[in-house]
């Protein structure tokens, strides 16, 4: 019996964390085992690396080599994380993956698609999510949205680049999201929160149909 594997994306703001959670509470409601988890992170070797690359410290050295610490961070996330979930049948609902990557790194730190695809091979195989959000608002929402999130705090790595790099990022989501519309949904996160996630469910219901998934005993399950 294996699971679902849904993932969020999107530029800085757009609500990824918060529809994530939402979503994973919805389904849990419906009996299924979840596992909630974001990258970077989502196991204890990731979240090593995931303060090193939001802290900024991996930036000197390049998209090169940040790219290569995601696939590190990844690669564990995986297999720690990801597939046992998804081997016991629970629904693996994902902040960032493979996608964030191919934008950050790929577009924006302009590497070759070689070596994109090359991190991929030896960092996930063949694991695809079934479903992913591509979360989307107008750069200037998303920013604002940021700073409140911050609360006066610093901003990490990437929400401290300039409105030039957080427009393209936006415009390459998007273009990713229309290259593969078998897999990718864009969602209007300028909507109100409740409704974003009405659509984000809808579109689970129809794609997916959780409602029809066999209950999964979280007790005989690995966290």
């Amino acid at each position: 019996m294996q699971g679902k594997f849904i993932t969020f994306e999107g530029g800085e703001g757009t609500g990824k964390s918060t529809h994530a959670a939402m979503l994973a509470r919805h389904l849990e409601s419906l009996g299924l085992g979840v596992l909630l988890t974001r990258e970077p992170g989502g196991s204890p070797g990731a979240e090593v690396i995931r303060h090193v690359l939001l802290s900024g410290a991996a930036k000197p050295f390049g998209p090169e080599a940040e790219a290569m610490l995601f696939a590190a961070a990844r690669d564990d996330h995986l297999n720690c994380s990801i597939l046992p979930a998804l081997s016991a049948g629970k629904w693996v609902v994902c902040d960032r993956f493979v996608d964030s990557t191919r934008v950050y790194q790929g577009v924006l730190g302009k590497l070759d698609r070689r070596l994109i695809k090359a991190l991929e091979r030896v960092s996930v195989g063949t694991v695809s999510p079934d479903l992913t959000f591509v979360l989307d608002v107008p750069v200037a929402v998303g920013q604002e949205r940021a700073a409140k999130r911050r609360a006066g705090g610093s901003p990490d790595r990437f929400e401290a680049e300039k409105t030039e790099f957080h427009e393209t990022l936006r415009q390459a989501y998007l273009t990713l999201a229309a290259s593969e519309p078998e897999r990718c949904v864009i969602v209007d996160a300028t909507a109100t929160k409740d409704d974003v996630a009405k659509r984000i469910w809808a579109t689970v219901n129809s794609r997916l149909d959780p409602a029809m998934a066999p209950f999964v005993f979280e007790n005989n399950l690995a966290s």
